[in-house]
């Protein structure tokens, strides 16, 4: 008990904030340099963007940020377990507030998306919405990955206390062999298995983070943990023929992120180690008032800034194109990447504080106790309608079946979590 007193009273881990928060600045800058905006013929087009042919792919490696988010999110959850066991609460109660958190962002995307698309659609662009929103909704593959993952924390806390490095042991195994299963088949669909293998790996080591793997003791754990999960990168792309890049591109259609390999697992455990290092060295340690709640503001408005930033992006490559047309000598920088990037970042800015406060409002409240059978239906919709939408979009529309019974099941399960939350 006074083990989990101490975890539970721990400060605020401003290393594990300011890495997710510089994470989300990451994805909005690399989204916004995967397509070139381009006049041809006087005429706009969009290119996908490939990297001048130098050796840039290890940079991939250095900017992919999807493993601290799992990694972050396993420590958070190794502490609120802590505190559910202190508190006495009950599973219902665990579940319903992480259930009931997602609501607010998820269901104003959804809508909102689901209004616009499907008046499209009922308007004769089925043909364009349909296939479109079902491309926009791929950024649900993390909402419906980290609801599976948040559903079992607490027995992921508890194997850890239990096994140690063993489960993560016996999730590597299996992701080689899906890896090898899908190289070896040519069938790409194949790694969509590791979804459930690699990224609760890094979730894992989150909670041993937590634990104090990495970050306490003898330094040299920390240095193995970078060594050995650049090193580990390194012998799948050298020695096994992995794709070299992390992230795929308009010349690399296959990388080792969507689905991901193994390779996402090293990287997770030599984020750690950098993780590790950087809080060892003591920075971030102290940080001023004003510092701790920009973070805490950040961090609050993660998700909205996740699923609304390529709608920010789309916004600024339209107003940059706009200017460009009016102004044609100065097409070249005003389309440049650098210019989309920069705008995308300042309309998130801009835009995401305001949607975070619409969203704030649809969150229900967190009652005493909640009925487990409730909360455990409500919970399993919300997961199944998320899981649909990603891969059918949000068009309500006898073309699209799969993204009307998608979206349907998205606000049964909201209505239902937000009775159960606060029953």
């Amino acid at each position: 008990m006074t083990r989990v007193m101490d975890v539970v009273r721990e400060p605020r881990n401003h290393v594990i904030d300011a890495a997710r928060a510089a994470s989300i600045v990451v994805v909005v800058v690399f989204h916004a340099l995967l397509y070139e905006v381009r006049l041809v013929d006087g005429r706009p087009a969009l290119v996908p963007w490939a990297p001048p042919h130098v050796p840039w792919w290890p940079l991939s490696w250095l900017f992919m940020v999807i493993p601290i988010f799992f990694i972050a999110g396993g420590y958070a959850h190794a502490l609120l377990v802590d505190r559910m066991r202190l508190q006495g609460t009950s599973y219902a109660h665990f579940l319903a507030n992480r259930g009931r958190r997602l609501i607010g962002p998820l269901i104003l995307f959804v809508t909102v998306l689901a209004l616009a698309s499907t008046v499209a659609a009922w308007l004769g662009y089925a043909d364009v919405v349909i296939p479109g929103t079902r491309q926009l909704m791929q950024l649900l593959w993390f909402i419906s990955v980290y609801l599976v993952i948040a559903a079992v924390a607490p027995w992921a806390v508890a194997a850890h206390e239990r096994w140690g490095w063993r489960p993560m042991l016996v999730a590597a195994v299996a992701a080689a062999g899906v890896d090898t299963w899908s190289f070896a088949t040519d069938e790409f669909w194949l790694r969509n298995l590791n979804m459930l293998l690699v990224w609760p790996l890094a979730h894992q080591l989150g909670i041993a983070y937590h634990r104090g793997w990495f970050r306490t003791g003898h330094a040299l754990g920390a240095v193995l943990a970078l060594a050995g999960g650049v090193s580990g990168i390194a012998v799948l792309v050298f020695g096994f023929g992995y794709p070299g890049s992390a992230v795929g591109l308009a010349d690399i259609p296959i990388a080792n992120v969507q689905p991901p390999t193994l390779a996402m697992g090293f990287l997770a455990l030599a984020q750690c180690g950098a993780l590790a290092l950087v809080e060892r060295a003591g920075w971030l340690r102290d940080v001023s008032g004003r510092v701790q709640r920009a973070l805490a503001l950040v961090n609050a408005l993660m998700m909205t800034a996740y699923l609304w930033h390529i709608g920010c992006i789309a916004l600024a490559a339209g107003a940059l194109l706009a200017l460009s047309i009016a102004a044609p000598a100065a097409s070249g920088i005003v389309l440049s990447q650098a210019s989309v990037a920069v705008l995308s970042l300042a309309i998130v800015v801009a835009v995401v504080p305001l949607l975070g406060r619409i969203e704030y409002r649809l969150i229900p409240p967190l009652g005493e106790h909640q009925d487990g059978r409730i909360v455990v239906v409500a919970y399993a919709i919300l997961v199944l309608g998320t899981g649909i939408v990603w891969q059918t979009g949000t068009v309500l529309h006898p073309a699209s079946p799969g993204s009307t019974a998608g979206v349907g099941l998205v606000w049964l399960g909201s209505w239902l979590m937000r009775r159960a939350a606060n029953a």
